[in-house]
């Protein structure tokens, strides 16, 4: 049995959803609520569930704020009028995104989708991620990005290079906000003032540079030096 809440402040909408958990063997709804406020007492006094159906558009606190406040969110389905803010949710690591009016149908596929990722979940660890990929926005698509892949991000003014083995993306951010996003991958660094590195992909250093596999090169900043060399495994 898996428990969800729904944090809307459309009454319409939140009844529907009520109505689509009623007809949904094995979901029980443990709260309804009306707004992202209510949503934040209700996890910060220990309640707990699988799913949470969350609007974004909400007054004093939106739906991707409380998700950047909650230290442990649940599984996320967003449930929003508005498609301009999928890349932001995706970055969040939401589990679907429901644009209303949706039917049951639409609904039942994102439940669906949420059983894989619980089950999916004890086999984490603090050290890695339970999901190591990111929705980055690249032109007018959104890119699946395996970030085990990348080799090393590079900043060019308000807009950053992800370099994979295959694959270079052109994403519209910054390279600190990006850094900030992948505080929870312990093999990115800032090695220069310009570039992110995957540790995981040095081959050998020289001269203050990291060779990395396939033949690209990474300065490292000076500033960065003595951080850089101290975490590194040597002998």
């Amino acid at each position: 049995m898996l428990t969800c809440a729904i944090i809307d402040d459309d009454e319409i909408n939140r009844l529907t959803l009520e109505h689509y958990v009623e007809l949904t063997p094995n979901l029980k709804l443990e709260a309804s609520l009306a707004d992202g406020i209510a949503g934040l007492t209700f996890f910060r006094e220990g309640n707990r569930v699988d799913v949470l159906f969350l609007d974004i558009e909400m007054p004093h606190l939106t739906g991707l704020e409380l998700l950047r406040v909650l230290a442990d969110p649940p599984e996320v389905i967003i449930t929003t009028a508005r498609q301009d803010f999928a890349v932001d949710a995706f970055e969040l690591r939401v589990t679907d995104y429901l644009v209303k009016p949706f039917d049951f149908a639409r609904f039942t596929q994102a439940v669906q989708r949420v059983k894989p990722r619980l089950q999916a979940a004890p086999a984490a660890t603090a050290e890695t991620p339970a999901n190591a990929d990111l929705f980055v926005k690249v032109n007018s698509r959104m890119v699946r990005i395996n970030f085990d892949e990348v080799l090393y991000v590079e900043a060019l003014s308000d807009y950053v290079n992800i370099v994979t083995a295959k694959h270079k993306y052109i994403v519209y951010t910054t390279l600190k906000a990006l850094e900030a996003r992948l505080a929870s991958f312990p093999h990115f660094i800032r090695v220069h003032r310009s570039y992110l590195l995957n540790t995981q992909h040095i081959e050998s250093i020289e001269d203050n540079t990291a060779n990395l596999r396939g033949g690209h090169f990474v300065p490292i900043g000076k500033s960065y030096q003595e951080g850089f060399y101290k975490g590194l495994q040597r002998i």
